[in-house]
C-alpha cells in the first residue's frame, strides 16, 4: 500500500460533513462482474452512500446473473433509486407480479422484492444510488 492509497483509505473512513466529496467509476471500490452480460461498478462515499454504474447487456437477468453473487435471496433485497442512461429494463415485483418498464431518460425508485431483466437488443446503462445504512 502506498502512502497516498493509505491516506485515501484513512480519509474514506472518517466522516467529512463540511466538504464536497467526488468519486469516479473509473476507480470503483467494488465491482459485480457478469461476464459477457455486463458489470456494476460501485463507489462508496464517506457517509456510506453508494453510487453504482450498471452496464447490463441483452440477456442479463437479475435472478440468473446477480442473485448468485448475493447469496441466492428469493428476490432482490435492495431498494434502488436511479436514472436510465440507455436501453430498457423490465422490473417485476415478485409479490404482485406487476411488471414495469424503465426506459432511457427515466428517473426511478424500485422497492426491494423484485427481479429485473434487460429488454431488447440494446445495452441498458443505469446510474443507481443506495442510502447509507445506519450502524448496527
Amino acid at each position: 500500500m502506498t502512502a497516498s492509497s493509505s491516506q485515501t483509505a484513512l480519509q474514506r473512513s472518517q466522516p467529512a460533513p463540511s466538504r464536497v466529496e467526488c468519486r469516479t467509476f473509473r476507480n470503483p471500490d467494488d465491482k459485480l462482474d457478469f461476464g459477457e452480460y455486463g458489470k456494476i461498478d460501485v463507489v462508496q462515499m464517506h457517509d456510506g452512500v453508494q453510487g453504482m454504474h450498471a452496464v447490463l447487456e441483452p440477456g442479463w437477468k437479475w435472478s440468473i446473473h446477480e442473485k448468485p453473487l448475493l447469496g441466492n435471496p428469493e428476490s432482490c433485497p435492495n431498494p434502488h433509486t436511479g436514472y436510465c442512461i440507455a436501453g430498457e429494463l423490465a422490473v417485476r415485483m415478485i409479490a404482485t407480479k406487476q411488471e414495469h418498464r424503465i426506459r432511457r431518460g427515466d428517473f426511478f425508485v424500485i422497492p426491494p422484492g423484485h427481479d429485473a431483466y434487460v429488454l431488447g437488443a440494446e445495452t441498458c446503462e443505469l446510474i443507481l444510488f443506495a442510502p447509507a445504512h445506519p450502524p448496527a
